[in-house]
């Protein structure tokens, strides 16, 4: 049955959509989008505008996030989730409110609930069926659910004021491409923000050879494993911390060899663990490598963040002349 109700609200975002396949414009069709020019269908289905199959090497991520729904969405008792977008995305309430945004990665819509909190339009891209929790999560929100790749992106050139993706690309085949491919779809003076693991600290070691294993598991058997050995880990990190003298050595030791996450909140720490261990892409990143990938596209004024690597620059606004001999162009509606 067409998604009516998403079809409509969909209409708002006609403007920028693209055929991810020839590049042309998107009609409006009974089940979605359709592009005129080579046939390709878009269907909406669960408020989530679908541009990909349904398997994919983010699979993962679906069912993570099926599974833990709402457990990193913020709530009126607390504001993790806004904090850790302020430190890694480095982008405030007062340059986001009335843009139009993209969400890269946008998992179960943790950090689209926040930026939508603070007045933008957001479209939050997902490889994986997370889009749809996302879209299930913010169906009260100004925010456009859409299931697509980062390579074949459905959107026309420089339709974005601002563009972030937190803990996302580097779970891709190729984490430069990704970074760079998403400066086309900012605007003249448009700023693009992203967070990747550091590679400046060894402490993965262990886990990289441990992930060789885990990323083949199934979902469910692997949650199944760490549901049991994080709280026993976390137990024993506890344990003997309180030991004196030897305690912390051994804890440290403990922490290196069988690294877990140590979130305060128990069900946050199976959950970022399983987030590590499953990924079949995990690369990690320097400030070295990365700020050459964007002043390499042109971004200027980069910043970092304050967890590593965070790194936030801006597209180059066009000069006043070029602006006034262009036709403007096909606006989406501001919040």
């Amino acid at each position: 049955m067409p998604d009516q109700a998403s079809s409509a609200r969909f209409a708002e975002l006609q403007s920028i959509l693209r055929c991810n396949a020839c590049g042309s414009g998107l009609e409006p069709a009974t089940d979605g989008f359709l592009c005129a020019a080579c046939g390709q269908r878009f269907p909406l289905l669960r408020g989530t505008l679908r541009c990909v199959g349904p398997d994919n090497y983010a699979d993962s991520f679906g069912w993570q996030w099926q599974r833990y729904d709402q457990t990193q969405m913020d709530d009126l008792t607390r504001r993790e989730s806004e904090m850790d977008f302020l430190r890694k995305a480095g982008l405030t309430p007062e340059e986001l409110h009335g843009k139009l945004v993209l969400d890269v990665g946008c998992g179960m819509g943790r950090y689209a609930d926040v930026v939508t909190r603070w007045g933008a339009k957001v479209v939050g891209i997902d490889l994986s069926a997370a889009a749809e929790v996302a879209a299930r999560n913010l169906a009260d929100r100004d925010f456009f659910a859409v299931q697509a790749d980062v390579f074949a992106l459905p959107f026309a050139p420089e339709s974005f004021d601002y563009i972030y993706s937190i803990g996302v690309l580097h779970h891709t085949p190729d984490c430069e491409k990704a970074v760079k491919s998403l400066t086309q779809f900012l605007k003249p003076g448009g700023t693009l923000a992203v967070w990747l693991y550091s590679g400046y600290h060894k402490w993965y070691r262990f886990s990289d050879i441990y992930r060789k294993v885990t990323s083949r598991m199934s979902r469910q058997h692997l949650h199944r494993i760490l549901a049991v050995t994080v709280p026993v880990l976390n137990a024993v990190d506890r344990g003997l911390r309180v030991v004196p003298g030897i305690g912390r050595p051994l804890a440290g030791l403990v922490n290196y060899v069988f690294p877990v996450n140590r979130s305060p909140i128990a069900e946050w720490r199976v959950l970022d663990t399983f987030d590590w261990y499953s990924p079949k892409y995990q690369s990690k990143h320097t400030y070295e490598e990365v700020f050459p990938w964007l002043t390499s596209c042109g971004l200027e004024n980069l910043r970092v963040g304050e967890v590593p690597i965070a790194v936030r620059g801006r597209k180059p606004p066009k000069p006043a002349r070029d602006q006034e001999a262009e036709p403007a162009a096909a606006e989406v509606s501001s919040v």
